[in-house]
């Protein structure tokens, strides 16, 4: 391996020889959305990017090209199984290998801060050594397929409001303890090739022209030798960018590197040897990965080929959390009649949206999945219930459609076949348009309605458009956004018109929208759908249905969720409660049928008014394309539900101890400090609703010994903890063994390892646990250095942060870190 590191290195310090300072700064530049420039005078191909972290959607943002479609990375934390991270991050080099590309960028190891962080389903914990572990577990995964991951955002982008230009104030001991401490895991124990840089500030700096966190801690304190890429955008001032750290600066073509690059350096502005190691890491990478000719690629022997679908139902199956099982309510084993109800148990909430969007091949609804399994003696009916959704849907039952695009003088530049009537390009155009080529996006096609009325179609965009159906031009006028119009560009308006419609008899359907640009995205972007609603929708109808088919049957399963509107990435959450009348419908089914059990399909918490009124409820999180099957596994008891919350879930939003995610003035000061999560609900009066670890599954444990071992000898290591469990259930199981580590006597406690084993019935299980020393430490602002206490622990085990079984007391011993 060194002989092979040696040899990689020594191309790049030849290609690097052979590059003047244009050439330099041209590499270190975006050419387009998603790609850095090749150049061929010294074999090198360009570096192409794609977004994660579920699925690699490639450099098109179109479901021409299907991708895989994984759990939500919350829900790949709920199995705290990093050898299970590790094997889904190399499906995603295989995928990313499939696609051509180079660089996924992933995943992302913000914290869960609040719960009202809008992007937290990207995220996996709220807790740095869960969230280091696995996705130090995904990063060695993806690189074992010879894929660069790109860990991202560094650091403390833990919201989405303000976040292009939010200035975070943290204390140094929050900073080193919560928030760098995944990355450092990562770094140290994955070695990514890359990682991408914030769009935020850090305590007055911005993360791209952050010198003391990207140069002196990150690179001269942890070793990281791997490449930094800028958010996008994120790199605005080419002097900062370059000397704080920073070594890419995407999307191209407009950019603050390149000749801008180039220029600083010829004014004496940056130093010539700053953008030669600059364009050392960018080689590097390019040789890794086998994008510079003659420099031999980090991986030469390939994981074997996995089967996509089986492994995103097997991380659905192992995600799911059973957060109550009253009466043995669950598995539902031999019945009669279910009563599935909620609009997201036929169209279910796959995956969250924003960089986490994919077109996966298909996706498995939970009302498909049951109906796969179950035998012909259980009857099963549907009813909606409930229809969460805020915005009307795209138009898709009943419609058949296509999209044309037009460049001047009416020119057709391409045409598509189109599933649904949503427009969403970003980054490049279809066919190869360029920015600027295209003018006008139709949308055409026919319906055919299945009810006679008043139906209701929706334009969500902005500038001009036309909608014509049948003969009738129904709305010809341009939509003019309010407040932020970047804001609007993602997030579009939603404009209502009412049209007069014969069940069954066909009409053609045409929008035009003609393209508007804004100066504040200087890329290709198109983004619009045409909505459509059916005539005649009672809401209260719905609900009177979902009951009385509850009421008719053995048992209820209610699926219930968020929508986009509510939860995705550009925006944090202003509550927690369920959208719509969705908590009304589970109250009432619930009072129809004793049997009755929720499946909760979100990213992240919910209030649960009625939770203590249902038999059961299952949490899915965003399952990805085969979480109906994973559902359906865990309902009829083919697999057990041994997901463990991967952050803690509060009754009440106000009973949360952080829930500031508005900055003021342009700054969101932490002034929690290191209480977030567990951490902050274990010093407050009020309980949350359910724990940090929690999860029940089918069987049941009994904690027998935890004994602990010293080891004064391994680095970084306290010693060894061996925990014996027994399987007291009458079937196989699956336990996560959970360590906390507590000053003796004292209510604060943090997680110190985990471990999962697994039984059979009356079997015990015994493992071996190391306890990372730095879990014992704190950081010490007056030294700047880690500090391990030398008084009396309580290593605390059990089921959850709040539900110990076993505790080993242990004597600390040591100096300074």
């Amino acid at each position: 391996m060194a002989n092979h590191r040696a040899d990689r290195e020594a191309v790049v310090e030849k290609a690097l020889a052979a590059l003047d300072l244009d050439a330099r700064c041209h590499l270190l530049a975006g050419q387009d959305m998603w790609s850095l420039p090749a150049i061929p005078e010294i074999g090198l191909a360009a570096i192409v990017m794609s977004d994660g972290p579920i699925g690699v959607r490639g450099v098109h943002w179109s479901p021409e090209d299907p991708s895989i479609a994984l759990p939500s990375p919350t829900a790949l934390a709920a199995t705290w199984d990093p050898p299970l991270a590790r094997r889904a991050g190399q499906l995603l080099a295989q995928e990313a290998r499939r696609k051509g590309v180079h660089m996924l960028l992933a995943p992302t190891l913000n914290l869960h801060r609040s719960p009202l962080g809008g992007r937290h389903f990207e995220c996996y914990s709220e807790d740095p050594l869960l969230t280091g572990a696995i996705g130090a577990a995904y990063v060695t995964g993806v690189q074992e397929g010879g894929v660069a991951a790109t860990p991202k955002h560094f650091v403390a982008n833990d919201s989405e409001t303000d976040r292009f230009t939010v200035d975070v104030r943290v204390s140094r001991r929050a900073l080193h303890e919560l928030y760098l401490a995944p990355f450092e895991t990562v770094v140290e124990q994955a070695e990514p090739w890359a990682l991408m840089a914030a769009y935020n500030s850090v305590n007055g700096v911005t993360m791209t022209e952050h010198n003391a966190l990207q140069n002196e801690i990150l690179r001269a304190r942890w070793g990281f030798d791997g490449a930094i890429v800028s958010d996008w955008t994120a790199a605005r001032n080419t002097v900062g960018a370059a000397t704080g750290g920073t070594d890419i600066a995407m999307p191209g073509p407009q950019t603050v590197f390149g000749h801008a690059l180039a220029e600083a350096v010829r004014a004496g502005r940056i130093p010539d040897d700053t953008v030669a190691q600059m364009a050392r890491h960018v080689l590097r990478l390019a040789a890794r990965v086998g994008a510079l000719a003659a420099a031999p690629p980090e991986v030469t022997t390939l994981p074997a080929t996995i089967d996509g679908a089986a492994l995103a139902r097997e991380i659905a199956r192992r995600s799911i959390v059973l957060l109550r099982n009253e009466s043995g309510a669950l598995p539902l084993g031999k019945i009669g009649r279910i009563a599935l109800i909620g609009q997201t148990a036929d169209q279910p909430r796959a995956l969250g949206g924003g960089s986490a969007q994919v077109f996966p091949p298909h996706t498995v609804s939970p009302l498909e999945g049951l109906r796969a399994v179950l035998d012909a003696d259980t009857e099963l009916v549907y009813a909606v219930g409930a229809d969460p959704r805020i915005k009307i849907p795209a138009a898709k039952e009943g419609f058949e459609l296509r999209v044309q695009l037009y460049g001047a003088a009416d020119r057709l530049l391409g045409e598509h076949p189109l599933p649904e009537a949503t427009i969403e390009w970003i980054g490049e155009f279809p066919d190869g348009i360029a920015v600027g080529e295209l003018h006008r996006v139709v949308v055409t096609g026919t319906f055919t309605p299945r009810a006679t009325g008043t139906h209701t179609f929706a334009i969500a965009g902005i500038g001009p458009f036309r909608l014509t159906v049948g003969n009738v031009t129904c709305f010809d006028d341009r939509i003019v956004p309010q407040g932020d119009p970047l804001a609007a560009f993602l997030r579009p308006p939603e404009t209502l018109i009412h049209v007069e419609l014969i069940a069954e008899q066909r009409v053609s359907v045409s929008i035009t929208h003609t393209v508007t640009t804004l100066p504040e995205l200087p890329i290709a972007f198109e983004k619009f759908s045409l909505g459509h609603q059916e005539p005649n929708i009672d809401p209260e109808a719905l609900i009177e249905a979902a009951v009385a088919a509850a009421a008719s049957a053995d048992v209820a399963v209610v699926v219930v969720a968020t929508t986009p509107e509510v939860e995705s990435e550009s925006f944090d959450r202003t509550t927690l409660a369920l959208p719509g009348r969705q908590d009304e419908l589970v109250a009432r089914v619930a009072a129809a049928n004793p049997r009755t059990v929720v499946v909760v399909n979100t990213g992240s918490p919910v209030q649960m008014p009625w939770a203590g009124d249902v038999a059961a409820i299952l949490l899915t999180w965003f399952p990805g394309q085969e979480g109906g099957a994973a559902l359906a596994d865990v309902l009829m008891g083919r697999a057990e539900p041994t997901g463990r919350l991967p952050t803690t879930w509060p009754a009440h939003q106000d009973d949360a101890p952080v829930l500031n995610v508005t900055p003021a003035d342009g700054t969101l000061a932490y002034a929690e400090d290191i209480y977030i999560g567990y951490r902050a609900w274990r010093r407050l009066a009020t309980a949350p609703a359910y724990w940090f670890g929690h999860g029940i599954g089918y069987t049941t444990w009994e904690y027998e010994t935890a004994a602990f071992a010293p080891d004064p000898v391994t680095f970084g290591v306290l010693g060894t903890l061996t925990v014996r469990v027994r399987n007291t259930g009458d079937r196989r199981g699956r336990e996560t063994i959970q360590t906390y580590i507590a000053a003796s006597s004292q209510p604060d406690r943090r997680l110190a390892a985990f471990a999962v084993v697994e039984a059979d019935p009356g079997e015990a299980a015994e493992v071996a646990i190391p306890i990372p020393r730095r879990t014992a430490e704190s950081w010490d602002t007056a030294t700047e250095a880690w500090v391990l206490p030398t008084t009396a622990h309580d290593l605390l085990t059990g089921r959850s942060v709040a539900d110990i079984r076993v505790t080993t007391a242990i004597q600390l011993e040591g100096p300074h870190a």
